[in-house]
């Protein structure tokens, strides 16, 4: 029963995919607890890309303006062999897509979710490790222990593991991680640079020997500030983690990933790579933070068991090229949440949560898989047109076509059941003086129903959703460009620039329904759209209004 368990749902991990797991669990209501090891946040800009899709996420959370406050724009790269520009790749998206790229150190994207989360009335408990746990078919116990080595053993429904490359839950729960390392180790500096390059472009500088492969790069990535740049390079001889290494430090399990804290190279270091690589004289100073890394590429067999989960680098390691990891695990646990949240209120079917696994790791194997061939030979070596790419390294076209909750797949024009729900603006409404977005109606809820045609239609398709899902689906109307928008049955709005109609492949003869998941990807199209056939969807995801919680 719900009083046996001091929360719903403990979160091991306090980084940016442990944080956005937590503040979308309690901003849906869940009770929860988040738990890192560490006294407090690094002041590293570890990750710092982030993605259009990244931003639509945080949209819909409601904390984008905070971001875009806080970021760098990131307008493209430029791709250098042997001191001679091969590339200029823009960072060009469609104009429907409501945000670009960016850059924002990894410690300010923290910031920014753990201010988010305290709106909710919830903080990290810092200082504070998971030491183990145990799951039965009620729930999870799980052992921490503060950082005076106290241990309180406490009572979840649902365990998330958010706990980085080395992942305790991960390990607990049995879960394999089969991938390999890369023999080369990297130096990471967070650095002013001096030179003539155009301000938020990123530089790729490669060389390559006789024989055509490279043997030196140097990476800059714009962030924050004046000439501010994270500098990522091959590490000197005399720098080799490896070469000191004489197995004392080497993680227990064997996977060598990320940040070396024992050695920071020195801005000398840095410069003495920029005088060798750097298309442009260059001159770098003020270093913040400097470090070596080395980069492994690994994914799990699968990402939970029972109540227990992993996401983000417990799940999966890969190389940083075209800053995919962070992001990737950010939309693990915003996949995840929201099918936890409606476990925990009792209306969801019971293979709701299994379908994390079904969904993510595809989507886990797709980037690790992409993001090591990027790392051997570019972004630009891509066999797919430019535009294509673009979307794909904005995360866009990332999706879960097949998945056991979605719908059969459609024909013709628009996105099908699996797809991102596209944005278009252009939509209004009787009393609002100004064009909204699609994504304005679909922030801060759950499942929404777009009916586009008539208003009754709509309301009967409304009744029908709210009845079957116990009220957890909200229904709006889109009607054709040139109509009135209605002002009785559910909420309805003119498509007065045609723009739905056009991204949604929709006809003005045609009544077509869309179920927009709470993640806003679509459950289902259904054209014309009838009472059973949405019904029957709808059983994928809700389960019977008395089933309980889980």
């Amino acid at each position: 029963m719900a009083h046996s368990f001091g929360t719903d749902v403990v979160v091991a991990g306090a980084g940016p995919v442990g944080l956005t797991a937590a503040a979308e669990l309690r901003r849906r209501g869940v009770r929860c607890r988040i738990v890192d090891r560490l006294p407090e946040r690094l002041p590293y800009a570890k990750a710092v890309g982030i993605q259009p899709r990244t931003l639509e996420i945080w949209d819909h959370m409601g904390l984008t303006r905070t971001v875009l406050e806080a970021a760098a724009p990131m307008y493209g790269q430029l791709a250098y062999v042997n001191g001679v520009e091969r590339a200029r790749i823009d960072f060009a998206l469609p104009p429907e897509v409501p945000y670009g790229f960016a850059a924002l150190p990894q410690y300010e994207t923290e910031r920014i979710l753990e201010e988010h989360l305290a709106r909710f009335g919830t903080g990290i408990e810092r200082g504070t490790e998971l030491v183990s746990f145990s799951q039965d078919a009620d729930g999870v116990t799980v052992v921490l222990r503060s950082a005076s080595g106290a241990e309180e053993e406490a009572r979840a429904r649902f365990l998330v593991g958010c706990d980085g490359a080395h992942s305790v839950v991960r390990k607990k729960l049995g879960l394999t991680f089969e991938g390999s390392a890369f023999p080369e180790e990297y130096m990471l500096g967070d650095v002013e640079v001096d030179w003539d390059m155009p301000p938020g472009y990123g530089v790729r500088a490669m060389h390559h020997d006789d024989a055509g492969e490279v043997d030196d790069i140097l990476v800059c990535i714009p962030l924050p500030g004046d000439s501010r740049y994270r500098t990522s390079m091959k590490v000197p001889p005399e720098l080799s983690a490896a070469a000191r290494d004489d197995g004392a430090d080497r993680p227990a399990d064997g996977v060598a990933h990320g940040l070396d804290g024992r050695i920071a190279p020195a801005l000398a270091d840095i410069q003495a790579v920029l005088d060798r690589m750097s298309p442009r004289p260059a001159t770098a100073s003020r270093l913040r933070w400097s470090s070596v890394f080395r980069i492994s590429h690994r994914i799990v067999d699968r990402y939970g068991d029972g109540r227990v989960f992993v996401a983000g680098d417990a799940a999966h390691i890969h190389p940083p090229t075209g800053a995919q990891g962070m992001n990737t695990g950010i939309q693990d646990t915003w996949n995840l949440a929201w099918k936890l949240a409606l476990a925990i209120e009792g209306g969801a079917q019971h293979a709701l949560t299994a379908s994390y696994d079904a969904e993510r790791r595809p989507v886990g194997e797709e980037v690790v898989a992409r993001t090591v061939r990027h790392a051997a030979h570019g972004v630009q070596a891509d066999p797919d047109d430019p535009g294509t790419v673009m979307l794909r390294e904005a995360q866009l076209l990332l999706g879960y076509r097949g998945s056991p909750l979605v719908g059969p797949d459609s024909e013709g024009p628009g996105p099908r059941p699996g797809d991102r729900a596209p944005d278009c603006t252009g939509l209004t409404a009787h009393i609002a003086a100004f064009p909204l977005r699609l994504y304005d109606l679909l922030r801060d809820r759950g499942h929404v129903l777009l009916v586009y045609g008539d208003g009754e239609q709509g309301r009967q398709l409304a009744e029908a959703a709210g009845e079957f899902s116990g009220g957890r689906v909200a229904t709006c109307v889109i009607r054709p460009a040139g109509s009135a928008p209605g002002t009785s049955g559910p909420p309805a709005y003119a498509d007065t620039l045609g723009e739905f109609a056009r991204l949604y492949g929709v006809s003005d003869g045609a009544a077509t329904a869309f179920l927009v998941r709470p993640d806003g990807y679509l459950g289902a199209r259904l054209s014309p759209p009838t009472a059973p056939e949405l019904t029957a969807h709808l059983a994928r995801t809700f389960a019977p209004a008395d089933s309980g919680p889980r």
